[in-house]
């Protein structure tokens, strides 16, 4: 039962959240995939994979760029900032499938350092 609370490590709404961007960029490539002449049939498999395991993905991500960056504030252009968001979310989600245990490892030791 341990390994099941490993899944709820993520707040809902971050969860929930980072949920809804994988589904939009899930729902994205599953479009792209469709209008081409020939459509991938293990893809859909890899969607889904892939967007379950965004939140963790994600989550792995912004821990390493938190630590990295620290508690600093940058001041920059808005417009390069959400292109920079997106690129990090859809390369996030494409990888999801190798990032994601290392989020679930940092969930994993962060339950552990706090139950003991």
């Amino acid at each position: 039962m341990k390994f099941l609370n490993l899944f709820k490590g993520l707040t809902k709404t971050y969860y929930f959240r980072q949920l809804f961007f994988g589904i939009l960029i899930g729902v994205l490539l599953f479009y792209i995939d469709n209008i081409s002449n020939s459509p991938k049939s293990g893809l859909l498999f890899l969607i889904v994979i892939n967007t379950l395991l965004y939140p963790y993905a994600r989550f792995a991500y912004e821990s390493v760029i938190d630590f990295i960056m620290g508690n600093n504030i940058f001041f920059f252009n808005a417009i390069l900032f959400l292109i920079w968001k997106i690129f990090t979310m859809i390369l996030c989600w494409s990888f999801a499938i190798f990032i994601a245990p290392i989020g679930l490892l940092f969930i994993y030791l962060y339950q552990k350092n706090s139950n003991d």
